[in-house]
């Protein structure tokens, strides 16, 4: 599976839905769902519901997500984690700069 992008049919939600490895392997395609549509958007979710590896190169991803997401005024929530990717953002301390769902 590939990284997809969703805008909202009002246009104030994107949601990306994230393959099951978040690795280098996806950083193109990662910025790829956000770029051009952080502007119009006032949220983002980031559906972790497939994932079942991240290494640290998918938390460099989304940390560099976040500096996009800020400079447009975009919350960001991360969704549907397994409790194994939860337990990495927690000791990353990502649960402290992302809303976690």
């Amino acid at each position: 599976m590939a990284v997809k992008a969703q805008i909202s049919e009002d246009g104030k939600i994107l949601t990306i839905s994230v393959p099951s490895r978040l690795d280098i392997t996806a950083h193109k395609e990662f910025g790829e769902a956000y770029k051009d549509k952080l502007g119009p958007v006032s949220d983002c979710i980031v559906d972790m519901a497939d994932v079942e590896f991240l290494d640290s190169s998918a938390l460099g991803m989304l940390l560099m997500f976040r500096e996009k997401a800020a400079e447009e005024s975009v919350d960001i929530s991360i969704a549907n984690c397994s409790s194994s990717v939860k337990k990495i953002f927690e000791m990353a301390n990502f649960d402290k700069l992302f809303k976690m769902e």
